[in-house]
């Protein structure tokens, strides 16, 4: 994910970043323009910071996304509940079986998915598909996720590795959980936004960050002790899932710098 980010260039970010490289740091926040969430301006109170209750060896998420500790809220894992494990199995072979057609990205460019800044060498690149995005807001169907995953190799220009799905920014953790049971799937959003004053965007960059995704605020009051703009959430929830891992417990997994292709 960390290279992602650093490689995305989302259209709908502060003015004074057009034309910069900090555009490119946004990069797991692509969806701006393709999934239709703006900031939101009336939801400024703080929410808590990555939730590492049950998230074990770090290297579970892999390096990017403990690099944002503080600016990402992971569901907490919960107990596992009669049918769960069976819920979510029917979710992954209902996908699965709507993305197969998909091993032909050419496919996915005809039935209206797009390429987000395809341009850009990126380790993985999300196909989006605009309609599909704006039905996850009011229900949940497994066969159409707001995104396929692609890897580039050698061999083939796009190998199809997985998919995202994604939900209402408001939508509680109980209705995620009503998508796929939180005993087994991990939903994530990106929290705790401090946007810099247009005077100190360098100040994204750099060993010691302060603001954006990697940095050291991830506070509303320190924020605005920096003269910075505060965000408490950025866009909606996400959840990666692959459903070609061979062991069921990589299906949901949280590491997006490795590859989920065999």
């Amino acid at each position: 994910m960390l290279a992602r980010i650093r490689n995305y260039a989302p259209t709908a970010v502060p003015a004074h970043l057009h034309g910069t490289k900090l555009a490119l740091t946004f990069g797991s926040l692509l969806l701006v323009a393709l999934l239709g969430h703006a900031w939101p301006q009336d939801q400024q109170n703080n929410m808590p910071g990555m939730d590492m209750g049950g998230m074990g060896d770090m290297s579970d998420m892999g390096p990017s996304m403990a690099a944002m500790a503080g600016h990402m809220y992971i569901t907490p894992q919960r107990p596992m509940q009669p049918g769960d494990e069976e819920k979510a199995k029917a979710v992954v072979a209902k996908l699965k079986a709507s993305m197969d057609r998909y091993k032909d990205y050419r496919k996915a460019l005809a039935d209206g998915y797009v390429i987000a800044n395809p341009k850009l060498k990126q380790p993985q690149y999300h196909f989006m598909n605009q309609a599909n995005t704006r039905e996850a807001d009011i229900h949940f169907d497994a066969s159409k996720p707001t995104a396929l995953l692609y890897r580039r190799t050698p061999m083939l220009e796009y190998k199809l590795e997985g998919a995202m799905y994604t939900a209402n920014p408001d939508a509680t953790e109980d209705e995620l959980n009503e998508r796929i049971p939180l005993s087994i799937a991990r939903w994530h959003r990106h929290v705790n936004f401090c946007v810099a004053p247009e005077d100190r965007a360098k100040e994204y960059f750099g060993d010691h960050p302060k603001f954006g995704m990697f940095g050291s605020i991830h506070t509303k009051e320190a924020c605005e002790a920096e003269r910075g703009t505060f965000h408490a959430y950025v866009f909606t929830w996400m959840l990666h899932v692959f459903p070609y891992e061979n062991d069921f417990k990589e299906v949901f997994s949280m590491n997006d710098d490795v590859p989920h292709v065999h």
